[in-house]
């Protein structure tokens, strides 16, 4: 879903995140407001939309020392304005995937119950 002032995200993006974030216990890609979401019960992992400067972004959870840090980081990350442990990435063609796909399942372990974050297998980095 996008609205007319924002771009939809690249469908093959929205297929890379899927194949990480969709192989995880119970996490469903759904439309949200702009771009696709990703969800864990009513919690939710990960947000991919295009933006009104026409870039495109993505937020995920992270640990508190893990926002500060990729905030004073700077480009490709941001801090989101929402939430005290959400992270934000710019998305294009020099992402690395191999990193994002360890922050997002970092961001369903944290976002998942227990029982759930507990049978996932982490990357090593």
């Amino acid at each position: 879903m996008a609205l007319a002032d924002r771009p939809l995200v690249p469908e093959e993006w929205v297929l890379r995140i899927d194949a990480v974030l969709g192989r995880l216990p119970r996490c469903a890609q759904e439309p949200a407001w702009t771009g696709t979401r990703w969800r864990v019960g009513g919690a939710t992992v990960a947000h991919v939309f295009g933006g009104e400067d026409q870039l495109f972004r993505i937020t995920f959870r992270g640990e508190p020392d893990e926002v500060a840090a990729f905030e004073h980081m700077g480009d490709p990350y941001f801090r989101s304005g929402w939430g005290g442990n959400a992270i934000g990435m710019l998305l294009d063609d020099d992402t690395d995937w191999d990193e994002l796909t360890e922050l997002l399942t970092d961001s369903y372990c944290i976002q998942a119950p227990a029982h759930l974050a507990e049978q996932v297998a982490r990357p090593a980095g």
